[in-house]
């Protein structure tokens, strides 16, 4: 018998809808800088690239607050217990109609698969991008107090993180397609509630 919990708390959903708009600012203006085409125009495409990245930044504080205040990091602890079925239901049991082995509770949101990889890209890709950003936007200051001589390697890991970052967002769009029903995991990052 299935039964319908809030799993997503609201600043969670906040927090992902808000976080979701940015990140696709960055991106399309992201991609606008690099030359892959023109929207806004290069001058206005960086405005927008600084303004949407410095408020991710203040977004991602407001997480990091939350999770550390809440006690909402124990859902990104590491663990081995399910491990395995999870892996084998992605790799067959989900083409042949199984039930997903990992059952959500408000207490155990993230299958093991889930938490690492959110371990990996919540405390490691997210602040590495921020990081790299900033460094990006204070260069000249940077030079000239001498901290940093040449941004050609920061360059590099912000876009090379920046691609990593949009491969999961094709990854998450597709496994939000894994829930009950097709929609089932998208109406739950609307309504905070999750058949369980």
């Amino acid at each position: 018998m299935s039964a319908v919990v809030v799993i997503f708390k609201r600043f969670e959903r906040f927090w992902h809808w808000a976080q979701a708009a940015m990140v696709l600012l960055l991106i399309v203006t992201g991609f606008e800088l690099h030359g892959f085409f023109r929207l806004f125009g290069f001058a206005d495409a960086v405005s927008l690239h600084d303004w949407a990245g410095f408020s991710w930044a203040v977004l991602l504080v407001l997480a990091f607050t939350w999770i550390f205040t809440s006690g909402e990091w124990r859902q990104y602890l590491p663990r081995l217990e399910g491990l395995g079925a999870t892996v084998r239901f992605y790799l067959l049991g989900v083409f042949k109609g199984e039930s997903h082995p990992h059952h959500m509770t408000p207490a155990q949101k993230f299958n093991p698969l889930q938490g690492a990889g959110y371990l990996g890209i919540v405390f490691g890709l997210l602040p590495l991008q921020v990081a790299t950003g900033c460094l990006y936007f204070f260069f000249p200051e940077l030079r000239a107090a001498g901290w940093l001589q040449s941004i050609d390697w920061v360059a590099w890991l912000h876009t090379f993180n920046a691609y990593s970052l949009l491969s999961f967002l094709v990854i998450h769009l597709y496994m939000i397609t894994f829930g009950k029903r097709i929609s089932s995991h998208l109406r739950a990052m609307i309504t905070g509630k999750e058949e369980v």
